[in-house]
């Protein structure tokens, strides 16, 4: 019997090829009315920042490039102001 190699595709998963991850819907444009990105909104801007305090990519994140640009502008604001840090703690 013939071995089939162990490559299977960039999504991952097994068989089917359909891949196996959901698609990331950008919170900002699912519910605009409950999620205001803004500078003053520290809690939501620090959900957007890894433990080094760098912003995170728009695809670990799952935000569209026009409320990825916004918040990126309002965590730097907000890092002006020193409501957010420059460096971790």
């Amino acid at each position: 019997m013939a071995r089939q190699g162990g490559f299977r595709g960039r999504r991952g998963g097994g068989g089917g090829g359909g891949g196996g991850r959901k698609k990331k819907v950008c919170r900002f444009c699912a519910a605009p009315k409950e999620n205001i990105l803004d500078w003053k909104n520290v809690p939501l801007l620090k959900r957007y920042l890894d433990d080094e305090t760098q912003i995170r990519k728009a695809r670990q994140t799952g935000t569209c490039r026009k409320h990825q640009s916004q918040m990126a502008t309002a965590i730097k604001v907000a890092r002006e102001i020193a409501l957010i840090p420059f460096v971790p703690e």
